[in-house]
């Protein structure tokens, strides 16, 4: 992968730049204004004045940059400003110094060669002038250039200032202040030790009038993000990002490092001039401080005081001021519970690379014991995590397999499911490490692979997970233990669908028979009721009977609860009364929370959303889902079960018109990178929206979706959707050959007959092909299917509506479209309803009724507005000029957009005659006719006389233009 070494974007800083906008604003009117830009290294300061400075210049104002040198107080007097006049005495000459150029050479030493030719003048030391003439002079040569034009004086790194600098500056900002002169400076804020000049001088700047400070922070994940996919050229792995953001902690010079630092991405290395560059300040503190840094390190990014205390083993002041020290060169910050923590994350990491072998062992295993000790040394509820780790890193194994366990089991305790499986299969790696890990632990090895695959699922590590399955199975003795060969099988099957590798049917059918023939009893019950579940979507009938056998033995057992997942997963499927199914996923939804029973109760509120959002009732529907992931983010199962809702808020919102919202849903998905096809559906459905708004990055959302027809196995619901997405991609890019392939495609579908909730969005795309290309057997096939496929609910019965009018022909297409129309009105959702509104619109100007095309086109203008929907709104604009608006809503309906000579011209054009028979038929001249058909041609938007002819026809042109009213 080719990375770019720096990012040409600007992220996550309008709000500093719409300062510094306001602030050259208030220059140009006259009012001097100063900004100081503080930030740490790296933060992007000078990223930020060039975006500024590029802005500004294009504005017309001139900006002049100077840099302060990294000298000291002892070094060049005056440098940034020198080099600014040395740009001005470039681009203006000599001239511009208005005769004082001997004065401004002790600034600028050619200057003073330029005025005496090849004479090199003797230049007084700059102390026998007085200061405040030269600061006046200065003052004014500003003046007069921003007189020319607004000036923007950049003075960048200003923690380097020597004394006259900033002594010229506080002239400026106090004393002169030149009008329609911005200065900004830059400084960091990482550089301002205790006794630092630079301190008293920004407190001083402040009290002054038209001086304002900003402070840039550090890029949060989706800014780190953002500069990843720049420096990429494509979107990367959210864990990529995560991992990168959490060690450079959304610095933006670190995340270029580490981005180019090695592939894949974000599991690099420290590169070797970042570690140089980091440990640079570290290597200049007092050896006491190194070596606490050293300890600091080894505990982690945060640490107590107490605990520092009782690992390094130090005298109270001696350990207080290696910290003091490490505080004041701003490598550590105390926190405002009176902790501290390193101020970069990247430093530890390179601190604690630099502890030799056994320095790094030493370290972790007092971090260890100290902590076992005083476990309130660490946060709450930390403890056993943190000496687990200290454990592993001081390679005592047996301690760390047993605290691994430990940590593990108090992290489920907590929901923290990601975390427990990665504690898990830690435990697994240090078991052959370990001779009696069995006994430490108290379970066999197969026990230990159940617990991480259970893990795993909980947490969405689908891939992770299924291979944990064909371990399970390689190690379990199915005779003598079939109820857990069952219980693997049912993983691994459902684990595969959910991956798109085949419909798991093979190994859900062995699960049932093993199973059928286990002993009895409540996992069995359980065990019954998970598989026939998964076989709904497979199989309904097997499931039903599955299903069934897992009831008998259920209600002998008193065991309802453990068939909730089932019943939930049986109402919502097949042939079946959604209001009475709704009523009974309350009931469920009740029965679970009663029971403590987290994860049924979130597939419960999944499908409750998902129901209500086919009901049409959106808004609940919505509210529901936003309940479910709340609920399931509580219970640590946002990336598996609770990921459908997230996408099912995202399917409601956009119902809703509430296209906003649902982006943000789905970039929230995005971040918690699903897996399987748990993240499909809001793929799908987020690549919808960006194609309904011509976003820039629709196409890559659209082809990532779309590749997900190219894995073996798909569920229905899952495919035919897809199916509708190709398709409308294709006419979107007005591919008309693909967009058949995709339609032709869908069509063979087998399952399409049986989902009439996804089957009929399928059906309306394909008919809008049909139509759009003109394909006959297309639409005949089309209409084949809609005969027969059941719309029962609102958003059915409105596509419904809407393909019977796109296969309407002739006097039939208008009142076609407006039972469309209100179909769409009554369903609620308002993009169909403006694109509806379209071809109303077109089927009524062709029938003559202007008034009631003008009014559609209106209505979905501002449809298409109000959800910014680009597309919709130009094809209303285009329908708009077409019928003779000037635009949608922008005057009453009926006017024309042909004068009544064009409409003449347009007349014997749709008639076939030529410019010179035009010419005869109305007494003008030849030339005069062709100019009346080209501006013909521009006002209706097509290309030549037939397509002219063509649209005339279609749109009710050639009639008579009603009398004025």
């Amino acid at each position: 992968m080719t990375v770019r070494a720096a990012s040409s974007v600007l992220v996550g800083r309008q709000r500093e730049i719409a300062v510094l906008r306001a602030a050259l604003g208030r220059a140009r009117a006259g009012e001097p204004s100063t900004v100081l830009v503080g930030g740490e290294a790296g933060v992007g300061k000078t990223r930020l004045l060039e975006e500024f400075a590029g802005w500004a210049t294009d504005g017309g104002a001139r900006v002049l940059v100077g840099q302060c040198l990294e000298l000291g107080e002892a070094g060049l007097p005056f440098a940034p400003f020198a080099a600014a006049l040395r740009a001005v005495l470039r681009a203006d000459g000599a001239e511009v110094f208005a005769g004082y150029e001997a004065e401004f050479a002790r600034l600028l030493p050619e200057l003073g060669r330029v005025s005496a030719g090849l004479a090199a003048p003797a230049v007084a030391p700059l102390t026998d002038a007085p200061r405040g003439y030269l600061f006046d002079l200065v003052a004014e040569l500003f003046q007069r250039l921003a007189d020319a034009q607004p000036l923007v004086l950049v003075i960048e790194d200003l923690h380097w200032a020597d004394r006259s600098t900033r002594d010229l500056i506080g002239f400026l900002v106090r004393a002169a202040r030149p009008g329609r002169l911005l200065l900004v400076s830059t400084y960091r804020t990482d550089e301002l030790q205790r006794g630092h000049p630079l301190r008293p001088f920004l407190a001083e700047l402040d009290r002054a009038r038209g001086v304002e400070r900003v402070e840039l922070g550090r890029l949060d994940r989706d800014g780190t993000g953002a500069i990843l996919a720049d420096l990429l050229g494509a979107e990367p792995a959210p864990r990529a990002v995560d991992d990168i953001h959490d060690r450079t902690q959304g610095n933006p010079f670190f995340v270029e490092e580490l981005a180019v630092a090695g592939d894949p991405i974000g599991c690099a290395a420290l590169p070797d001039t970042l570690r140089d560059l980091l440990l640079a300040r570290v290597d200049r503190l007092p050896e006491p401080s190194q070596r606490v840094l050293r300890i600091a390190a080894a505990g982690g990014t945060r640490f107590a005081h107490d605990l520092i205390a009782e690992v390094a083993g130090l005298p109270e002041a001696e350990l207080e001021d290696a910290l003091r020290a490490a505080v004041t060169a701003q490598l550590v910050v105390v926190d405002r519970d009176g902790d501290y923590e390193f101020r970069h994350a990247l430093v530890r990491e390179a601190v604690h690379d630099e502890l030799l072998p056994g320095e790094h062992a030493r370290l972790h295993a007092r971090f260890a014991a100290a902590i076992e000790a005083r476990p309130h040394l660490v946060a709450e509820g930390r403890a056993p995590a943190e000496i687990a780790h200290h454990w592993y890193a001081a390679h005592d194994h047996p301690r760390a397999l047993v605290t691994a366990r430990a940590a593990a089991c108090a992290a489920a305790d907590r929901y923290a499911y990601a975390e427990q499986r990665r504690l898990l299969e830690r435990v697994l790696e240090l078991w052959e490490l370990v001779p009696d890990a069995a006994d430490r632990l108290g379970m066999d090895h197969l026990a230990l692979l159940e617990q991480t695959l259970e893990a795993a699922v909980t947490a969405g590590d689908f891939s992770r997970a299924i291979t944990l399955t064909r371990a399970g199975l390689a190690e379990v003795d199915v005779d003598a233990a079939p109820l857990r060969a069952a219980r693997l099988l049912n993983q691994r099957g459902r684990l595969l669908a959910l991956l798109g590798k085949s419909d798991g049917s093979s190994e859900l059918g062995e699960a049932y028979r093993l199973a059928a023939g286990g002993p009895a009893g409540v996992e069995r019950v359980r065990l019954l009721a998970d598989i026939a579940a998964h076989l709904v979507k497979i199989d309904p009938q097997q499931a039903a009977r599955v299903a069934a056998e897992a009831i008998t033995d259920a209600e002998a057992l008193d065991e309802y609860v453990a068939l909730l997942p089932t019943r939930i997963a049986l109402l919502c499927h097949g042939e079946r009364d959604l209001e009475q199914g709704l009523a009974e996923l309350r009931q469920a939804e009740s029965v679970a929370r009663a029971a403590g029973d987290a994860p049924a109760l979130v597939i419960a509120m999944v499908y409750r959303s998902d129901v209500l959002c086919e009901l049409g009732r959106y808004a609940e529907s919505a509210q529901a889902a936003e309940a479910g992931v709340a609920e399931a983010r509580r219970v640590g199962i946002s990336r598996s079960t609770g990921a459908y809702l997230l996408s099912n808020r995202a399917e409601a919102l956009i119902a809703l018109g509430r296209w906003d919202e649902a982006e943000e849903v789905c970039a929230e998905a995005a971040r918690i990178d699903l897996s399987g096809v748990t993240g499909l559906h809001w793929l799908q459905l987020g690549a919808g929206l960006r194609l309904a708004r011509a976003h820039p990055g629709a196409d890559e959302l659209v082809d990532r979706a779309l590749a997900f027809l190219g894995r073996p196995y798909l569920w229905p619901n899952h495919r035919l959707p897809l199916h509708e997405l190709g398709i409308e991609s294709a006419l979107a890019a007005d591919d008309k050959v693909e967009a058949v392939r995709a339609a032709r495609v869908a069509l063979a579908d087998q399952s399409l007959p049986q989902l009439p909730r996804e089957g009929w969005p399928v059906l309306s795309a394909v008919a809008r092909t049909a139509v759009r290309v003109g394909d006959r057997e297309l639409a005949t096939a089309v209409a084949a299917l809609a005969a027969d496929l059941p719309a029962r609910y609102p958003a059915a019965r409105a596509h419904a509506a809407q393909v019977a009018a796109l296969l309407a022909t002739g006097a039939r297409a208008l009142p076609a479209w407006r039972a469309a129309v209100d179909a769409w009105r009554v369903d609620g959702q308002p993009y169909p309803l403006g694109r509806a509104l379209l071809a109303l619109a077109e089927a009524a100007a062709a029938g003559g009724e202007r008034d009631e095309a003008a009014a559609a086109v209106t209505e979905a203008a501002e449809i298409a507005r109000r959800l910014g929907a680009t597309p919709l709104g130009e094809a209303a604009a285009t329908l708009a000029r077409r019928v003779g608006l000037r635009g949608p809503g922008a005057v009453g309906p009926g006017t024309d957009l042909l004068t009544s000579r064009e409409r003449e011209v347009l007349r014997l054009v749709a008639e076939g005659h030529s410019n010179s028979r035009i010419a005869e038929q109305l007494f003008i001249s030849p030339k005069t006719a062709s100019v009346h058909v080209s501006r013909i041609i521009a006002k209706l938007g097509v290309t030549n006389r037939g397509e002219a002819a063509a649209l005339a026809h279609r749109l009710g042109l050639l009639a008579e233009p009603a009398a004025p009213r």
